[in-house]
């Protein structure tokens, strides 16, 4: 049975994550006076593989971070992508432990840190809060299950569609993507060639337009008609398991 966030657990006064804002008001207050904000710009390394996970970051507004996972051949392939709806680092484990993948910031911006002691105590305080949090690690679990799924079987101009709409539902509605073609090429996993080859197609057929360092959806529609399913997939998930969380353009 899902679990539905009402509006009396929201709180104007909390940073812009949707995670945060689901939490109940005693929940968010165990939480509130270990909150640190702060801000971080576009490749910011948030974790290396092997560093110890010792805090939490909420990605706030537009803000996005990537999870990276080195190639054999040198090249980084991203496998998912995190926005307002979540955190990374931590997040079920008693942290300190060492990170796995490369951590990076996709989208720069205002983000929220916890020291990963603090979330333990808090989830050791509070049964709510810890079913919360594991309510989130299954969605982002979903979320891995989902990228490998659409790498396997998607071709690059689906996947290419879907990780647009997906970026764009991360950045407050805006259809301007701060996305290079470079960027997308690591969010494919592929040439930066065949990246730019599919954007120049959305181009002609008057879906997107390009300016320097991103990209502008002109029809959005059109785009999601490209698209593969696996971002609604991801989404029907969150809508079960944590309401209201996943962003989209209902949620702000």
């Amino acid at each position: 049975m899902a679990e539905t966030f009402s509006p009396d657990r929201m709180d104007e006064a909390r940073p812009n994550n949707n995670l945060l804002r689901a939490l109940r008001r005693p929940d968010y207050a165990l939480l509130a006076p270990h909150l640190i904000a702060s801000g971080a710009t576009v490749n910011d390394v948030l974790y290396n593989p092997g560093d110890n996970v010792e805090v939490v970051h909420f990605p706030c507004g537009p803000s996005m971070v990537s999870f990276l996972v080195a190639g054999e051949d040198g090249r980084d392939v991203e496998t998912v992508l995190v926005g307002r709806e979540g955190a990374v680092g931590g997040i079920v484990s008693l942290g300190h432990l060492p990170a796995y993948t490369r951590i990076t910031v996709k989208f720069g911006g205002p983000f929220v840190r916890l020291p990963i002691s603090k979330l333990d105590a808090a989830k050791t305080a509070s049964v709510s809060l810890r079913n919360v949090f594991a309510r989130y690690a299954d969605c982002l679990l979903a979320q891995m299950f989902q990228s490998t799924a659409c790498n396997a079987i998607h071709s690059i101009e689906q996947r290419t569609a879907k990780w647009i709409i997906s970026a764009m539902e991360r950045t407050n509605g805006d259809n301007v993507v701060p996305l290079t073609h470079e960027q997308l090429s690591t969010l494919l996993g592929v040439g930066r060639s065949y990246a730019s080859r599919v954007i120049q197609t959305f181009k002609a057929e008057g879906i997107v337009e390009t300016r320097r360092g991103s990209i502008v959806v002109r029809d959005l529609d059109r785009l999601k008609m490209r698209a593969c399913l696996c971002n609604e997939s991801v989404k029907n998930h969150f809508e079960e398991v944590l309401r209201g969380v996943y962003p989209s353009e209902t949620v702000q």
